[in-house]
């Protein structure tokens, strides 16, 4: 089975990725963009979010040995608790920055210094998010397995940024297949295929043309 092309399948299926070329979305940071991603959405289907979390198990495997799994706050946390319940793990998660109240924490759970731990993220777009939860985790004395997440824009900026923090991760889907499974699946015609494509290629010019 091609896991990364069923999982594309599966999203499009829920609309967890939605794709419009012709009326990009606006993210957060302002930029507009082809896709609009929200893998929180796998939560309501249970089996869709069975096959989520059986493929992490699969995929954990290549992190081997790890005994915790922590979530990155928010959207990682309810795909990292499944996963740590199915591998019968101890369970934490990590928020961007401590509270600024009560214990301030940033990560929550119990944490001992030596630990292994897999990092479980929703989606990878420029790494940073999940950079952020393996610094927290290294500082508090862990050792950083590496990062599994559903799902990556394929980014090189994100690639270089996971190289330079000596972190390895891994995606259950990624950008090409997505569209390559959109494509044979009549949700895009070729027109809409190649900008996706130039998207990926220079999503800064290519939102600019928008603005």
């Amino acid at each position: 089975m091609n896991i990364a092309a069923e999982v594309a399948k599966r999203l499009l299926q829920i609309n967890a990725i939605k794709l419009s070329p012709q009326k990009p979305f606006t993210w957060a940071s302002g930029l507009r963009s082809p896709i609009y991603c929200d893998n929180r959405v796998v939560l309501s289907y249970p089996g869709i979010r069975r096959f989520i979390i059986d493929s992490f198990a699969s995929k954990a495997e290549a992190f081997q040995p790890f005994g915790l799994v922590a979530g990155v706050a928010t959207a990682g946390i309810a795909h990292g608790v499944l996963l740590a319940e199915q591998l019968s793990l101890p369970f934490v998660y990590v928020r961007d920055k401590a509270k600024g109240h009560g214990r301030q924490n940033q990560i929550e759970g119990e944490v001992k210094a030596g630990a292994r731990v897999l990092v479980i993220e929703d989606l990878i777009s420029t790494g940073g998010s999940c950079l952020k939860a393996v610094d927290a985790l290294r500082e508090a004395g862990c050792e950083v397995a590496g990062v599994l997440a559903i799902f990556s824009y394929g980014f090189q900026q994100a690639t270089e940024a996971f190289q330079a923090a000596h972190c390895p991760f891994d995606t259950l889907s990624h950008y090409d297949a997505l569209i390559e499974v959109a494509l044979a699946e009549n949700k895009i015609g070729a027109e809409a295929m190649e900008a996706l494509r130039q998207w990926r290629l220079g999503p800064q010019a290519w939102s600019a043309a928008f603005a």
